[in-house]
């Protein structure tokens, strides 16, 4: 039976609010809250972090901060490799989501042979890269950095040769080659992209089931679809993003949209995914309590956590 190992990731420079590195400490509070043991019965990591570089402004307008990105895509991914490594299932609090690229390169360089799958539940498709980001936050181009590809076909900036030599070594981070195939990627409650993001999807085929379809459908279903379409994967990385609940739950997340999931879908949903014996790493992204009030974001994504924590131990019990 793999232990669980906790990975702490308190990193927000890849954010557009700040915020979001006080959310895994606002995760802790809500446990405390509860009356929960949770963050005493597992083991726990917490990754170094370069917040302060935040005081210093950005030189990289298409891609902010990517100097420090390219630490802590690279810390994230050592941290994530040696932790899948010694045998453990890495669960991984992060704070923006741009840290997710480095969970992925941490997955494949523990496991280089096997075809890696990402369910991405999420409200953004986080496809961006240097070259057609409207924003330059780096949150929204993890899976374009793990799949090693700049998108040139939407080409809408002109990012600087400096910015375009730390996204190449961002890229080739844990492997050389790229982590994931783009028609690997299965989107679940996506709602709110842009037009270079959308014509990715097409072209690579990506499968989306938005929220009212995976509504109507059930959570069951829903995870049977995604989990059926990667099937030709060896393995599974699942990131959840709170940004994928509905702002009538909370809006303590950096970029809240209308129209997710409800709470007791999200926990379904995760939980039904975890319980297949491919997940080899969960991660949850994006709680910022500056933007809530009463820690309502929190609370709900302990919640969560402690849903896809049992469903993990259900599963490993049966496994030993």
């Amino acid at each position: 039976m793999k232990k669980i190992k906790i990975l702490e990731v308190k990193s927000e420079i890849a954010a557009g609010t700040r915020g979001a590195s006080l959310g895994i400490d606002a995760i802790k509070t809500a446990c405390l809250d509860k009356g929960s043991d949770y963050f005493g019965r597992y083991e726990s990591e917490e990754v170094e972090n370069v917040n302060d570089i935040l005081f210093d402004g950005f030189k990289h307008p298409n891609a902010k901060y990517i100097d420090g990105v390219l630490i802590m895509l690279t810390r994230v991914c050592e941290s994530t490799f040696t932790t899948l490594r010694n045998g453990h299932m890495p669960l991984v609090l992060a704070g923006d989501h741009s840290t997710a690229a480095g969970t992925i390169a941490g997955i494949k360089k523990a496991h280089p042979d096997k075809r890696l799958g990402v369910i991405w539940i999420d409200a953004h498709s986080d496809l961006h890269t240097p070259f057609t980001t409207p924003s330059g936050n780096m949150h929204g181009m993890p899976l374009a950095a793990a799949a090693k590809i700049d998108n040139l076909e939407s080409k809408v900036n002109d990012p600087k040769e400096d910015t375009l030599m730390y996204w190449d070594k961002i890229k080739r981070i844990g492997v050389e080659e790229p982590k994931i195939n783009l028609e690997d990627i299965f989107f679940i409650a996506l709602r709110d992209f842009e037009k270079p993001e959308s014509a990715l999807i097409e072209k690579y085929g990506i499968n989306v089931i938005k929220t009212q379809e995976a509504r109507s459908i059930g959570m069951e279903e829903t995870a049977t679809r995604a989990l059926t379409a990667l099937a030709a994967c060896d393995l599974i990385y699942v990131s959840f993003d709170v940004d994928s609940l509905d702002t009538d739950v909370s809006r303590g997340t950096g970029t809240p949209v209308p129209g997710g999931l409800t709470l007791n879908e999200a926990k379904e949903l995760n939980s039904l995914l975890m319980a297949n014996d491919k997940v080899v790493c969960w991660e949850m992204v994006e709680v910022n309590p500056t933007l809530d009030t009463e820690n309502a974001m929190a609370e709900n994504a302990f919640e969560v956590l402690e849903e896809v924590t049992k469903s993990y131990e259900a599963r490993a019990s049966i496994e030993a």
